[in-house]
């Protein structure tokens, strides 16, 4: 297939205990019913991964019978009242392992311990998937398709430049000139448009608007039930649109439709804070943060942590999510603004001044009177305004 092609293994019973080979067989249907809810994957169907069941295949061989370019294996041991499951993704070209990870629990409640370890696989290996699918392009040197297009426009992207943005969408216009009924193509436009507000490396505003608002029609109008297209359009609706109240619907929708989504949930997260929703924010993003510790995108929930903590009154709690965020992204505005606006509101004005010096080598003609961004509510704006004041940014 031309996308992305997965087949998940029926996972190994090391226990011994024919009970625990049907927690097993039921565990691996879920997974296969959660990563089909991906539109951009191609599954296999249970029926034909399970003609591997009581066997130890070469990983190659799966790839070659199949079709596929990734393989999900695992096992599943149980020692008296606790159970532990692996689970490792691997290329199946090369057999390089591309995510592995481990997770163990009571039997008292056997089906929670089903869903969770399903919650913590999707929000494993969907990231993994876009690294290797980002990988292997890099390798092609042939006519890139549609589909290659849409992976070069993501490898562009989390780049986090403003040279690698303008890469990223040409990328992604091209893949929708390739095929203009590319849901994902669409998308990506809309996405890579956000990241451009995000960052301050606006172009054009009031074109980046029009072309933001036709990516989010088109995409939505194609595919409307692919979570990750409601995402990325709800976030920016909001961000570039300023349409709330449908960009915080459209993420209703997206948790709805793929609830293993941290990205998902991140933006989800994103709409409670413009919402002056700081403690649902929180809980979203708690979730994120179980789901995907290694997502590439940690670094802006751990920005809406400390967003949401700020908001909430709780500054010293938000200053280390500030500081981990800008960790992973140094130059990150908004991780800065945290970081100003907690240190000025928990009286470390020292600190908050040396924040804000970083801050305006990154965004030289910020003013406080210019200063009211679409992901704060007015109250929130008004308060953020305050410590900028304090930290003495000019009026």
């Amino acid at each position: 297939p031309d996308k992305p092609s997965i087949a998940v293994l029926p996972f190994q019973n090391m226990s011994g205990d024919p009970e625990q080979e049907y927690f097993a067989d039921g565990m691996v249907e879920d997974i296969i019913t959660a990563l089909s809810r991906n539109k951009g994957l191609f599954v296999i169907a249970r029926n034909s991964s399970f003609a591997y069941k009581g066997k130890s295949p070469d990983i190659r061989q799966v790839g070659r019978e199949l079709g596929v370019r990734y393989v999900l294996e695992g096992s599943v041991r149980k020692a008296g009242n606790r159970i532990r499951i692996t689970g490792q993704l691997i290329e199946a070209a090369s057999g390089a392992h591309l995510w592995a990870d481990r997770f163990e629990g009571d039997l008292e409640d056997i089906f929670t311990l089903q869903d969770q370890f399903t919650s913590r696989v999707m929000g494993g290996i969907a990231p993994s998937l876009d690294s290797a699918e980002m990988e292997r392009v890099k390798r092609k040197t042939t006519n890139l398709r549609a589909y290659d297009c849409y992976f070069r426009s993501l490898a562009a992207l989390y780049r986090f430049s403003r040279e690698t943005n303008e890469e990223a969408l040409a990328y992604a216009h091209q893949a929708v000139l390739l095929d203009p009924d590319f849901a994902l193509g669409h998308m990506v436009i809309a996405n890579v448009l956000v990241q451009r507000w995000s960052f301050g490396w606006i172009v054009d505003r009031a074109a980046e608007v029009q072309e933001a608002e036709r990516a989010i029609r088109r995409a939505l109008d194609l595919d409307r039930r692919d979570g990750q297209v409601l995402a990325i359009c709800g976030q920016a609706s909001i961000i570039i649109l300023r349409h709330l109240e449908e960009g915080a619907g459209l993420l209703d929708e997206a948790v709805a439709v793929d609830p293993s989504s941290a990205a998902a949930w991140t933006f989800h997260a994103n709409a409670e804070i413009v919402r002056n929703e700081p403690g649902k924010a929180i809980a979203d993003l708690e979730r994120v943060l179980r789901l995907s510790p290694l997502a590439p995108g940690k670094w802006y929930a751990l920005t809406l942590m400390a967003r949401a903590h700020n908001m909430s009154g709780r500054h010293e709690e938000a200053l280390p999510y500030a500081a981990a965020a800008l960790r992973l992204r140094p130059n990150f505005p908004h991780a800065l603004i945290e970081r100003v606006v907690a240190n000025a509101l928990a009286d470390r004005l020292d600190a908050s001044r040396e924040a804000l010096a970083i801050f305006r080598k990154t965004q030289p003609d910020a003013r406080i009177s210019t200063y009211a961004p679409i992901h704060l509510p007015p109250a929130g704006i008004l308060k953020y305004q305050a410590a900028l004041r304090l930290a003495g940014l000019s009026e």
